[in-house]
Order: C-alpha cells, then structure tokens, then sequence
C-alpha cells in the first residue's frame, strides 16, 4: 500500500463491467524529500475521495478483485481510504 494525494478525475463512457458503478481518479504517490518524483497513476475510488484527498491506495490486483467481487477484473489500485493525517517519526 502507498500513501498519494488525489490530483484529478478521469472520465470513462466506455469501461470493463466491473467499474461501472466506480470513480476513477488520478492520484499522486507522495515521497520524502530528495526521493525521486513517482508518476501518477489511476486507482479506483471505493472510499468516495476526491480531488485533493490523501488516500491509501492499495495496489495489488488480487486484492482488488476480491474487493470489486470480480476474479477477472483488471484492476490493479485501489483506493481504501482517505486519511485525515500522516504524521512522519524521527527514525
């Protein structure tokens, strides 16, 4: 699981069945400083995040199939939560 901030949404008329009752949006890992800038990614919305929201994104497939119900779903992220904090140790 990753820790990103939800940068935007995406549109899909056209998308696999088991997405249909699913937002998808385009979300930003975060990084510590100095750690080389990851790229953004789609992950479904199953937490009702939106556009500036730290979320918890969990990307692994088999997971995410067990969570839409759906053994041939091609998803691989997913978002399962929104956080209200992060909150980073001295080590």
């Amino acid at each position: 699981m990753l820790i990103a901030k939800v940068v935007g949404t995406v549109v899909s008329t056209i998308k696999h069945p088991s997405l249909h009752r699913h937002k998808l949006l385009l979300v930003q890992p975060l990084h510590l400083p100095g750690a080389a800038d990851p790229a953004d990614f789609i992950a479904v919305d199953l937490a009702q995040a939106g556009v500036g929201d730290t979320v918890l994104v969990n990307q692994e497939g088999g997971g995410g199939r067990i969570a839409l119900r759906d053994e041939n779903s091609p998803v691989i992220s997913l978002i399962v939560g929104v956080l209200d904090s992060v909150e980073l140790g001295n080590g």
